[in-house]
């Protein structure tokens, strides 16, 4: 990943000299340096029932989102206005407006559930851990569409950007589960290894990256030919994965267990699956996700309830942001966070009928 941030500096900087001598300004010449990172990451404090806001440009949490209970995931939609999370001992999906830290819609879901995204397509995705099921709803409104029957234990999914396939991690089935967004139907399976738990998926569709539990690795899956086409390992069980915006590198949170914790971020080359470097973030890395500019990269630390934000240019630590109690999921929106946002705020979501003894499992 250094070389490329090194290449991409060589070429801007010939492309100064040149302008520079074609006006005379010689070293006058302004030289155009990257822009701040903006935007807001929001984290789910399983532990603390609660969600952090944090301001990408300071690396510090603006507000704190109290009274959804058990949030194992978060995700923001794709313009930002919308924060998706599921309550896993409430068996229920919230959405949540960003402009006013306020509930949009909620609703059931199936036992323990997992992970939420919103899909290309425009409808949410929950897998449900609980059942071995996917719950499938229309747009923020979180209208019930259908109910994928998986089997197995769903735990991780995302999308391919041109909305192509939906790739599920089936961690007590040990593969991943393909879902035609189109239909909402399963259109096939890939044996990966055990208790795979996330997933990174390239924009076309066509390879999916896969984290495996024992022996720790990261495995490089071809969803056309539905085989596994690459395999490196890493330095203790990872849990998500991220993909840089060009692709060629994923990030993998090598969370390790309560009685072993592992500590680092692996980066990993995507075409030749080989290690590029690792850095020592906080005690459980579990969540991972990257900026639209390749500049940062934010990881939930589970054991020490914090974040690292990580220097994706030199692979370092920039900064380590308290957050609540066993952070788990992270998203990442340019959207900053809103401009008059409460420090603390609670949602105003009604007792559940009944309270679930399912959990997510991880």
């Amino acid at each position: 990943m250094r070389s490329r941030f090194a290449v991409m500096s060589v070429a801007l900087l010939v492309t100064g000299m040149v302008a520079a001598c074609a006006d005379g300004t010689g070293d006058s010449a302004e030289r155009t340096e990257p822009g701040p990172v903006t935007g807001a990451v929001w984290v789910a404090n399983e532990g603390a029932d609660s969600l952090s806001v944090v301001d990408a440009a300071t690396d510090a949490v603006v507000s704190t989102l109290e009274g959804i209970q058990s949030p194992h995931n978060v995700q923001l939609g794709s313009d930002g206005d919308i924060a998706y999370a599921v309550s896993g001992s409430t068996n229920r999906v919230v959405a949540i407006d960003t402009a006013a830290y306020a509930v949009h819609a909620f609703a059931d879901t199936g036992p323990g559930p997992a992970h939420v995204i919103e899909a290309p397509n425009g409808k949410v995705y929950v897998t449900n851990a609980g059942d071995g099921t996917v719950s499938v709803y229309q747009s923020a409104a979180l209208t019930p569409v259908t109910t994928i029957d998986l089997g197995g234990m769903p735990h991780g999914l995302r999308a391919a950007a041109d909305g192509s396939v939906i790739v599920v991690a089936n961690t007590m089935a040990g593969r991943l589960d393909l879902i035609d967004p189109a239909t909402d139907a399963l259109r096939g399976s890939v044996p990966v290894g055990s208790e795979p738990l996330q997933v990174a998926v390239t924009a076309d569709g066509r390879y999916a990256y896969s984290s495996v539990t024992e022996p720790p690795a990261v495995v490089k899956v071809d969803l056309m030919t539905k085989k596994v086409v690459g395999s490196t390992d890493v330095p203790t069980p990872p849990v998500q994965l991220y993909l840089t915006p060009d692709e060629g590198s994923v990030l993998s949170a090598d969370q390790g267990t309560v009685d072993a914790p592992g500590r680092t971020v692996s980066v990993i080359d995507t075409e030749a699956m080989l290690p590029r470097g690792t850095v020592d973030a906080g005690s459980g890395p579990h969540g991972v996700v990257i900026d639209t500019d390749a500049t940062r990269a934010w990881v939930t630390n589970t054991f020490d309830d914090t974040v690292s934000a990580i220097d994706l240019d030199d692979l370092s630590v920039s900064a380590t942001i308290p957050v609540g109690r066993e952070p788990n999921g992270i998203s990442y929106s340019p959207r900053p966070p809103a401009a008059d946002a409460p420090v603390t705020t609670t949602l105003n979501l009604p007792a559940p009928e009944h309270q679930s003894a399912h959990g997510h499992g991880h």
